[in-house]
């Protein structure tokens, strides 16, 4: 979880702006993140708003990878994925 000193400081910042590029650079941590774990052929959780399915990786792109889901196969964005 976030420590209470990451939220202090977080919430000192009083520029939009600044806070944009906060936002932009998590953003990008978290692609990083997934792109470091996730391979082809590995189990994953697509998580959405109110739901987690159970998937596997087909392929790998630079932000995204194609996830066989029981629906179909998509292209879902490395932040959206979790390992399973």
């Amino acid at each position: 979880m976030i420590n209470a000193k990451l939220k202090t400081e977080i919430s000192k910042i009083s520029s939009l702006a600044t806070l944009n590029e906060l936002s932009a650079y998590i953003a990008d941590a978290k692609t990083y993140l997934g792109k470091s774990t996730i391979t082809e052929g590995a189990s994953v959780y697509v998580v959405q708003k109110t739901k987690k399915t159970l998937g596997t990786v087909i392929k790998v792109k630079i932000k995204r990878a194609t996830v066989q889901l029981p629906e179909g196969r998509y292209s879902v964005p490395l932040s959206m994925l979790e390992a399973a």
